[in-house]
């Protein structure tokens, strides 16, 4: 139940993750910021890969059907048409169950899998252009999910310790995770500060995306340790596939539109109307 990494070895992949990030950061920002269609185009990319990413560790037989119809469906998001997205997501979802060979719970499966990955997408675009100032919502989720990753990785593999689901992911601790939400509380409280909105409410804004980000996260973990594999793909160096760099965004996406959708009182309470 100690430390689990050699501590010659904790910050190996360090170089590359910053390089990665100093590529990826500014391009989410600048999607997000421009919402519409640089945004949709941006998640349709995302979608795509993260399908076609799922599609390997899944080992479906059409990987190309998959990425394809995931990408049209959030691509098609800026019209606004809800025959149209429907649409859509039917036929992906029942070109996926219908493609994969095997019984009836692996088509499921697959079917699954690609709700899955096109969910995440879809619901960042939900996240920016909703009923409320979706610019603002969408960069501070964004920086808290990115914040709460961060800390997870420094506290965690600086100070290491107690394994948080070693079935799950073996690398990740305790102190990691307890570091992650201290950090994003404190986050809560500077963007209350500037919204002048409710510290509490800000506060634990920042450490239930923290925990949805880091139940994310440990969800696509258990999904690699399903399928055996380290990482959905190597399209990125230190982090693996779009999918293990995106899946704690996706998360808090999916989740954070569904909140404030049902609650409008929650981005009233924000300060983010």
């Amino acid at each position: 139940m100690g430390d689990w990494t050699p501590p010659e070895k904790r910050f190996s992949q360090l170089g590359q993750r910053l390089m990665t990030a100093a590529l990826l950061i500014p391009t989410g920002l600048f999607v997000v910021w421009s919402g519409g269609w640089w945004l949709a185009l941006a998640c349709a990319l995302a979608a795509g890969i993260m399908a076609w990413e799922w599609g390997g560790m899944s080992g479906h037989p059409r990987r190309l059907l998959l990425s394809v119809s995931a990408g049209l469906f959030c691509l098609a998001l800026p019209l606004e048409q809800v025959e149209i997205s429907l649409a859509l997501g039917v036929l992906g979802l029942v070109m996926a169950f219908a493609s994969q060979p095997g019984q009836f719970r692996d088509r499921g499966l697959a079917s699954g899998g690609w709700l899955y990955v096109t969910a995440m997408a879809a619901a960042l675009w939900m996240l920016r252009e909703g009923p409320w100032d979706g610019r603002a919502v969408a960069l501070y989720f964004m920086a808290f999910v990115w914040g709460s990753d961060a800390a997870a990785y420094f506290v965690g593999r600086g100070m290491g310790g107690p394994r948080l689901l070693p079935h799950e992911s073996p690398n990740k601790t305790w102190s990691g995770a307890l570091g992650a939400l201290l950090f994003t509380g404190v986050c809560g409280f500077a963007a209350a500060d500037l919204e002048q909105a409710s510290a509490v409410v800000w506060v634990l804004l920042g450490v239930g995306l923290s925990m949805t980000a880091q139940a994310g996260d440990l969800f696509e973990s258990g999904l690699k340790r399903r399928f055996k594999v380290k990482d959905s793909s190597n399209l990125l160096p230190g982090h693996g596939g779009v999918l293990d760099r995106v899946d704690g965004l996706g998360a808090v996406s999916v989740v954070g539109v569904l909140v404030l959708w049902l609650f409008p009182s929650v981005h009233r309470a924000l300060g983010v109307s």
